[in-house]
């Protein structure tokens, strides 16, 4: 498998680049031998910026951390040095801790005496503005809309005490001030009703010069302090799935299992609802809404997917119901291959558009789907991910592992798509239909590096050119090693570079190629 330190290495023209050859980078939260894992630890969420300069991760806890970029700072201001990093092929994004803070608190809703987690589901990132970041996040019922922001301390530079005579205990001391000692009674009451204290000091001539007033002074010092800024709440009467920020920059929507609204980022209290899948009668309900997500440039166009392995473009200039899809995308089932478990695996876990809005890629739980938004018959690529498990479907059922939410994510530049498995795994593949990439990285410090095997691909004539191609997943002949407990759910890819953040029940994994 021919590899190179980076994706700048120019293939074949019409040919598929060549596979990359990730690296270890870095760990945050790194578990020790031995050590256990609270479950409010565990991540639950991963989205970098558009930039690619912060990082942000959710935890089952309701705790937001935030990263930055740290390579670029550190060679910021020298001309000479910037064009150093600029033509040094070595440097890999790096991230450092920025700050974290506390989005959401458990509640419990006594009018359907149901307990709200604090689970963080999703975060997405919203426009800076004045240096300032914006970023939503949200639970099952509530999504809140942060502002993060570097504010310079402020302290007190001048005091009413004398540098030679030190207080004790917090009380100010000064031997300019002077009182008569007050006549107290016994039982500790004033002989005169009308006796204050300070009545009776000796004010000096020209006044107290040690007394003075004090002064608030902005320091150098900077901290940064997280703000919410709206609370977009009650406005869904079941688990948020998804949310996804408009390319107009002051719109979102937000998912359930059977509706979609739209919100103004200003207003808080007004949710327009743009599909609803509900029926009349609740017997009669079949599918149910997964993934919602925005188109990365048509600020009208959205994608939602579905619990029975479909995807639907709606166009929000058709009407303000979009009960009607403008395109939809499935793929038939081969006669004779249906099961118990045809329904249950074809359920679609996680969808993301491209960079360009060309493509979109979906992932249910056996194989990740790329499809081309103008061509509906079919998707374009099928990458086999879990195949290896279909003996074990039953066996998965039981532990409830058949329900696990995979993400996935595809390469800034559009050639790579990746997703997460289990025992820590997580797949690469390469996009082109001649590509033969298929990677399987484990999240540790020393990734077990596999080259899967691909089985023959069948001929692409003109007249089949509609056919998806497929690609050997991850095969195990007794799959037995695969430990279903520790699972790859979240995982980010880097806007503009070839790095991958994954997270592995408590620790934040990076890698770069």
């Amino acid at each position: 498998m021919a590899g190179g330190d980076g994706g700048g290495v120019a293939a074949a023209p019409g040919g598929p680049p060549p596979p990359l050859e990730w690296k270890f980078s870095q760990v945050f939260g790194e578990r020790t031998a031995g050590e256990e894992v609270q479950e409010v630890d565990i991540i639950s969420a991963i989205e970098f910026d558009k930039s690619g300069d912060h990082l942000a991760t959710g935890d089952r806890g309701g705790r937001v951390v935030l990263f930055e970029r740290s390579d670029k700072k550190e060679h910021g201001g020298n001309r000479r040095d910037l064009e150093k990093t600029d033509n040094s092929n070595s440097r890999h994004p790096e991230f450092r801790y920025k700050t974290e803070f506390q989005s959401h608190e458990p509640e419990f809703d006594y009018l359907k005496s149901l307990e709200i987690e604090e689970k963080i589901n999703k975060i997405r990132w919203c426009q800076t503005a004045n240096g300032a970041l914006f970023l939503l996040s949200t639970n099952d019922k509530t999504i809140k809309y942060w502002k993060v922001q570097e504010k310079k301390i402020k302290k007190i530079a001048d005091v009413s005490m004398e540098p030679s005579k030190p207080a004790g205990n917090g009380n100010v001391s000064s031997s300019s001030l002077t009182s008569i000692p007050e006549p107290h009674l016994a039982n500790g009451g004033y002989t005169d009703k009308s006796y204050t204290s300070i009545s009776n000091y000796l004010f000096p001539p020209g006044g107290i010069p040690s007394l003075r007033l004090p002064v608030v002074v902005t320091s150098n010092e900077t901290s940064l302090v997280a703000r919410c800024r709206r609370v977009y709440a009650h406005a869904h009467d079941y688990h948020i799935n998804s949310i996804s920020n408009n390319s107009d920059g002051e719109t979102f929507i937000s998912a359930d299992d059977l509706r979609i609204n739209l919100w103004n980022l200003e207003i808080s209290n007004q949710s327009f609802n743009i599909v609803d899948v509900k029926p009349a009668n609740m017997d009669d309900l079949t599918e149910v809404i997964t993934s919602a997500e925005f188109h990365p440039s048509q600020c009208h166009t959205l994608a939602y997917s579905s619990s029975k392995g479909s995807i639907r473009l709606i166009d929000l200039r058709q009407s303000a119901l979009c009960d009607k899809h403008s395109k939809l995308f499935d793929e038939q089932e081969a006669p004779g291959s249906r099961s118990f478990f045809t329904e249950i695996i074809a359920s679609i876990s996680d969808i993301k558009f491209g960079k360009d809005g060309r493509y979109l890629l979906s992932r249910d739980y056996m194989t990740l789907k790329l499809w081309d938004i103008n061509m509906d018959s079919g998707p374009v690529s099928t990458f086999q991910v879990h195949e290896y498990l279909r003996p074990k479907l039953c066996d998965l059922y039981e532990n409830d592992c058949i329900f696990d939410k995979f993400e996935c994510c595809l390469s800034g530049d559009g050639q790579r798509v990746a997703t997460g498995s289990y025992s820590n795994l997580f797949h690469v593949f390469g996009c082109h239909p001649d590509s033969t990439e298929a990677t399987t990285l484990e999240a540790s410090k020393n990734p077990m590096r596999r080259q899967v095997q691909t089985p023959s691909r069948p001929s692409r004539s003109l007249s089949s050119i509609t056919r998806a191609v497929r690609r050997g997943g991850d095969v195990d002949a007794n799959g037995n090693s695969f430990d279903f407990t520790t699972k790859l759910l979240h995982l980010a890819w880097h806007p503009t570079e070839n790095s991958i953040a994954c997270a592995a029940t408590n620790s934040l994994y990076m890698y770069y190629a």
